[in-house]
């Protein structure tokens, strides 16, 4: 496996755990007077009962009402009066939480973010959960179920994973899940999962090590661990899928798209890394290769997508989609699609598209690395991940030491018939005058 390139920047940290069993990482920048925090939990939607999904994401919502010394929305008002900016996000392997502030009202963060999660269930009553339940079924309503092509993701995670699963379903979870959901149940998630020996506290910006370290002792090490975290069990996958799936969905779409998904190994793998590089080259702007073909020669195409969708239990995910043009059709969008990738499996990639692909990864990676609110949350993500928080100052090398022939032999096991997932959105009688209106 590549090292570290001399040629890179060096991310320094210092990784401490507390007496609770809290990790904590500090990565000390100081070209500006900023310090960025985020905590992450090891909980997400995969940890999710069936009957009981949702759950993660809905304390997105709820770590937003109150605590025993926040008020109901206080804790957002109290960072933007600071000169700071919060937010949370829910995934299918963790949740987080974090802010940007003033160097100078790094600990008002440390402040808030201990106080919820160590009396968070304090404000939380029935009121609040019937509240916040209804904000994600509205959440589902726009972003999903009344969204042209807004289903494509629930779709394609049933189609690529199996039924029993926790990637199966998706983080916004099932609406009659969460109707069915009490309050007690909702305490019993939290109570289980948001504590201390269940997160990482990563720290990056303009403060020192000790400081910062000292900061964390004195607002979280009080609160106590979790009194017990069920393991999830064996999450292993069959490599592939084991058969084409195909679905055809009439919807409310002005046009006809197509949606592929295929099951890959999780991300961490060097095969998931040649997969990263293997879609900047088939998709990644304008002189890939399949918008240059769908787009540009054939136009029979208006758009082209290709993304790996990180995972890292048991299988991940190489999704995309295209969307056809009126004088196309999705039968010839789609044969064409897939000729192009097959094409990644039987020509090897050029060494001017190799460093084409190379470059925009990399200037991706040292952007992300130039902020600190990337900094805070890939050192979160990659203890939390692999327990490797030094994956930092890695992940760009390996990316960079994917060559020709290994991006032909890992497509070749992917990109197979008896492997794919084909969604294929079509205008439901009326759709194309809806959408116009």
């Amino acid at each position: 496996m590549p090292g570290i390139d001399p040629s890179v920047p060096v991310v320094r940290f210092v990784d401490a755990r507390l007496a609770n069993g809290l990790r904590v990482i500090v990565a000390p920048d100081h070209l500006a007077p900023v310090v960025a925090i985020n905590v992450w939990y090891d909980v997400g939607s995969k940890h999710e009962r069936p009957g009981r999904t949702g759950f993660a994401h809905l304390f997105e919502h709820l770590m937003f009402q109150g605590s025993r010394h926040v008020r109901k929305a206080e804790h957002l008002a109290i960072v933007q009066a600071a000169g700071g900016v919060v937010n949370g996000t829910t995934y299918f392997d963790r949740t987080n939480y974090f802010e940007t502030l003033p160097s100078h009202r790094f600990e008002l963060g440390l402040w808030l973010e201990a106080d919820r999660m160590a009396t968070l269930l304090d404000a939380l009553t029935q009121e609040n959960l019937d509240n916040q339940r209804d904000v994600v079924k509205n959440e589902k309503r726009q972003s999903y179920d009344n969204r042209p092509y807004g289903s494509f993701y629930e779709r394609l995670l049933a189609a690529v994973m199996p039924p029993d699963h926790p990637y199966h379903h998706t983080p916004i979870g099932s609406m009659a899940d969460l109707d069915a959901a009490s309050l007690e149940d909702v305490r019993a998630f939290f109570q289980t999962y948001y504590a201390p020996d269940n997160a990482v506290l990563a720290i990056a910006g303009d403060v020192e090590p000790d400081e910062a370290l000292r900061a964390a002792r004195r607002y979280f090490e009080p609160i106590p661990p979790s009194p017990g975290i069920p393991p999830l069990g064996d999450l292993s996958l069959p490599p592939r899928i084991g058969s084409e799936v195909r679905e055809t969905i009439p919807d409310r779409v002005p046009l006809a798209r197509v949606h592929l998904g295929f099951r890959t190994p999780p991300f961490g793998t060097p095969a998931f890394d040649a997969l990263e590089v293997a879609t900047q080259i088939a998709a990644g702007g304008q002189g890939s290769r399949l918008y240059r073909r769908l787009v540009r020669e054939l136009r029979i195409a208006q758009d082209v997508v290709l993304f790996m969708l990180p995972l890292v239990e048991g299988g991940s995910v190489l999704a995309g989609w295209a969307t056809v043009r009126p004088e196309s059709d999705a039968a010839t969008v789609e044969a064409t699609v897939r000729e192009e990738l097959a094409r990644l499996t039987q020509v090897p990639v050029t060494e001017d598209e190799l460093a084409r692909a190379r470059a925009l990864i990399e200037s991706e990676e040292l952007a992300a690395l130039g902020r600190v609110e990337e900094v805070a949350d890939r050192l979160a993500m990659y203890a939390t991940l692999f327990d490797r928080p030094g994956l930092i100052n890695e992940q760009l090398s390996r990316y960079l030491a994917v060559d020709a022939a290994t991006i032909q032999r890992v497509v070749a096991d992917v990109v197979r018939p008896d492997n794919v997932a084909v969604l294929t959105y079509v205008p439901a009688a009326g759709a194309e005058r809806e959408a116009a209106a």
